[in-house]
């Protein structure tokens, strides 16, 4: 437990001036960061250092050393205490900010509310979910009361997580320590279940929210449809959506999107055409990430030419296509028959500086094995290895798909052969190919000559053991 060993912050007895207070404190600390630009400058030296340290500061004595001016000045000001430990929250230095926040303990600096929640805050997001219940655990201890913005952090902490559990259990505590849960408590909450796939708890959080006068935001219903899209629950997000802008609440590009998701996981591709084309109506600009949904949705009801169309169109909307958006029109592509277009797309990836990865390539693969092409299929599986992508099961199930219908058994049973050259375990789908090549050219014996037969057993007992 960390202890405080000087006077205790003691937070005001009305919520509007705690309000007021924690606003002045944040302006202050805002001010101070933009003095020295969010970043270390010439007179920031302690930030370097403090920085230089890492993710996990070896020794305690070091940051005594690097903070021992500091703590000086911070026990006549303690919002520059609030000041560093914000900056090493943004950087992600969770164990460094504890470290800070022990020393100015060891000395005497007054600790309040501000610099543990700066603390938690830089666990929340250095993803150190055990390091900020800890510390909100501990700040009674040192006669620190948590506020909302503790309570807060330390539900985002779990939230990033995956600790759907935690999040409620805090949520829950806020009235018990005379803390009310706001927006951001109950969205934090309702985007920790939506993670885990609990949908129904997510939906119930954001029809509590009323009960507890609290008003649910944008922040909020993203973060329900976020839930309802995780699992395909295409209607219920699509309600959430319509329920926002029936209570004039402004619909952001994060809730579009995952209205949009939503549809292409359910199959609803009309659906998520339509959201798309209606954003510029409702002020919302798509972005990258509303494009690709589109076009994956276009893409699992194999209409490739919506989803070639959806590409051409994003740089008109100023939005950039990227690796998810163009392996998404490859596969659509591929589903429709059309492995001249994918090979097209693939290539055209590098002239708008989009770098493909495996995905594209085995999309690209895909495309050309479903029609026998297995010159572009060996091809593209050895522009992987120059690229130094990861070759998985999935390339070569589709390669060996492709040299089996290109009539190529040979091939067909040197890649089967060299997949444990690559560590990949040959499952049943590689096997069948292989077999069908096989003994649709009648050589069994050169099957048995390539030492099939007898690593079977070997495999499929390989495979069971795991």
């Amino acid at each position: 437990m960390l202890r405080m060993a000087g006077p205790a912050f003691q937070p005001s007895q009305s919520s509007s001036l705690q309000f007021q207070a924690t606003s002045s404190h944040l302006r202050s600390v805002k001010g101070a960061l933009l003095d020295i630009g969010g970043e270390p400058t010439k007179g920031s030296a302690v930030l370097q250092r403090l920085l230089d340290l890492g993710q996990t500061p070896s020794q305690r004595e070091v940051v005594s050393e690097i903070l021992a001016v500091e703590l000086r000045t911070w026990r006549e000001n303690p919002r520059h205490a609030t000041v560093v430990i914000s900056f090493l929250a943004r950087h992600r230095l969770a164990r460094t900010a504890i470290e800070v926040l022990r020393c100015m303990l060891e000395s005497c600096v007054e600790v309040n509310v501000f610099h543990f929640s700066a603390a938690i805050t830089a666990c929340e997001k250095g993803c150190e979910w055990q390091l900020a219940l800890r510390l909100l655990d501990s700040m009674p201890d040192t006669r620190v009361t948590p506020n909302e913005i503790s309570y807060s952090a330390a539900i985002s902490a779990c939230e990033k997580g995956g600790q759907w559990q935690h999040s409620l259990a805090l949520l829950s505590a806020m009235p018990e320590m005379s803390v009310a849960p706001n927006q951001l408590s109950y969205s934090a909450a309702i985007s920790s279940c939506a993670k885990v796939g609990r949908w129904q708890v997510a939906l119930g959080l954001l029809r509590s929210m009323p009960e507890k006068r609290v008003m649910p935001n944008k922040i909020s219903y993203s973060a329900a449809i976020s839930a309802c899209e995780q699992v395909g629950k295409w209607h219920l997000a699509l309600s959430l959506l319509t329920t926002i802008r029936d209570r004039t609440i402004a619909g952001d590009v994060i809730s579009y999107n995952a209205a949009i998701s939503a549809c292409e996981k359910g199959g609803q591709w009309h659906l998520a055409l339509s959201l798309l084309s209606s954003m510029p109506d409702m002020m919302v600009t798509p972005n990258e990430i509303s494009y690709s949904a589109a076009i994956s949705s276009c893409e699992k009801a194999g209409e490739w030419q919506f989803a070639l169309s959806l590409l051409r169109t994003m740089p008109d909307m100023r939005a950039v296509p990227n690796e998810v958006s163009y392996s998404a029109a490859i596969s659509a592509c591929s589903r429709g028959g059309q492995w001249q277009l994918a090979l097209c797309l693939l290539a055209s990836m590098s002239d708008r500086k989009v770098i493909p990865n495996e995905i594209s390539y085995n999309a690209a693969i895909s495309a050309c094995a479903n029609v026998g092409q297995w010159y572009w299929v060996l091809s593209l599986l050895s522009s992987m290895c120059h690229r130094r992508l990861v070759q998985s099961d999935i390339s070569y199930n589709a390669a060996i798909t492709g040299c089996e219908k290109g009539s190529q058994w040979q091939l067909a049973l040197g890649l089967l052969s060299s997949m444990s050259d690559l560590r990949l375990v040959p499952d049943e789908i590689s096997y069948s190919y292989a077999v069908y090549a096989t003994t649709a050219r009648h050589h069994l014996l050169q099957w048995r000559n390539a030492g099939v037969f007898c690593t079977v057993p070997v495999v499929i007992h390989v495979r069971n053991s795991r």
